[in-house]
């Protein structure tokens, strides 16, 4: 018998470029951002079971549910996510037909943090059934997959960055065109720029957990409008990652906080809502202690902010951003993207 299945995948940064992976903008226009993935993950466990069910166990959310193994008994699941890549993966794959398993799964952020971590999970749970059932399926077919079953299946707003970050893992200059055309380049980065970059980062949890429909959804409203100064603003966006692939492949940290200061100021134009006062607030505090640049990571209201900060000056914004209200601390980049692996029975 199959032993118990693991898959892990990175959570990431979007330094540059976020919105302009949303369709319709990216099918007009073409999109492009910068990310890197860090040391937070997502995971799923796949085991057998023997009570003839499958379940579904998210200890971080506190909620666990068992049903009876047929896809239809699957619709009403509160872990919306994991039912809905199950049921595409078993039609796939096994003719629709389910085994007794415990899926388990936990993300280390909070839903909404701005960390990609929903579409992460989504790519933990397509590497994990991708292991399962012998899936033959490439790092774009996860990646493209897990974007469907989120973004078509589930009906659930946003873009198409996440899922590919997640897949892949490192740091990555991505490309979307239409009819769902997406170029993962990743970036041959000097080893002691990255270190350099790596200790100037500082990310801060605003204590709030946002849902970014809202924000998405006025997003890809006015970038149908051709006179919004929105859509402006995402081709500023789209510029900016260009600009901020070459300052990362030439080294230069500093311009890279000036781009990305200027990224902040042209997000926020795109919808209502992506600054509240705290994230303002905690904004301002940074900038008074030492930070040259940020935005917020994801598409705002709240979750995770970043900055780039003088390495000498880290210890400092973290200090003051945690006594603002904050939890501000350093990050670490991977290069690793989807793994997994099979524990023995």
């Amino acid at each position: 018998m199959i032993g118990t299945i693991r898959a892990r995948v990175p959570l990431r940064l979007g330094l540059a470029g976020g919105g302009t992976d949303l369709s319709p903008y990216c099918d007009r226009f073409g999109g492009a951002v910068l990310n890197t993935t860090i040391d937070r993950y997502a995971y799923t466990f796949i085991a057998p079971s023997d009570d003839g069910c499958v379940r579904f166990c998210a200890p971080d959310l506190d909620i666990t549910e068992s049903f009876p193994l047929d896809l239809g008994a699957l619709t009403p699941a509160r872990l919306r996510l994991h039912a809905g890549v199950l049921r595409r993966m078993a039609r796939t794959y096994a003719d629709g037909k389910l085994t007794p398993m415990i899926v388990t799964s936990y993300v280390e952020a909070p839903a909404g943090s701005g960390l990609g971590s929903s579409s992460a999970l989504v790519v933990a749970l397509v590497e994990a059934f991708r292991e399962y059932y012998n899936a033959p399926l490439g790092p774009y077919d996860v990646a493209h997959l897990a974007y469907e079953i989120e973004r078509i299946d589930l009906a659930l707003a946003g873009g198409k960055q996440d899922q590919y970050a997640a897949t892949f893992g490192g740091i990555n200059f991505i490309e979307f065109a239409g009819q769902d055309r997406v170029i993962v380049n990743p970036l041959r980065v000097n080893p002691a720029v990255m270190n350099e970059l790596e200790s100037s980062m500082v990310v801060c949890f605003t204590g709030v957990s946002r849902r970014s429909e809202e924000i998405i959804i006025e997003q890809q409203r006015r970038m149908m409008l051709p006179a919004d100064e929105a859509l402006d603003s995402l081709h500023q966006l789209k510029r900016d990652a260009l600009d901020m692939k070459d300052a990362l492949l030439r080294g230069q940290i500093m311009r890279m906080a000036e781009i990305l200061d200027r990224s902040w100021q042209a997000k926020q134009r795109t919808a209502a809502g992506i600054s509240t006062g705290l994230i303002q607030r905690l904004y301002d505090v940074a900038l008074a202690h030492g930070a040259i640049g940020g935005k917020v990571s994801g598409a705002g209201g709240g979750g995770f902010l970043m900055f780039i900060v003088p390495p000498d000056r880290r210890i400092q914004v973290i200090r003051a951003l945690n006594d603002a209200g904050g939890d501000a601390e350093g990050v670490r980049f991977v290069a690793a993207g989807a793994e997994s692996w099979i524990v023995p029975a």
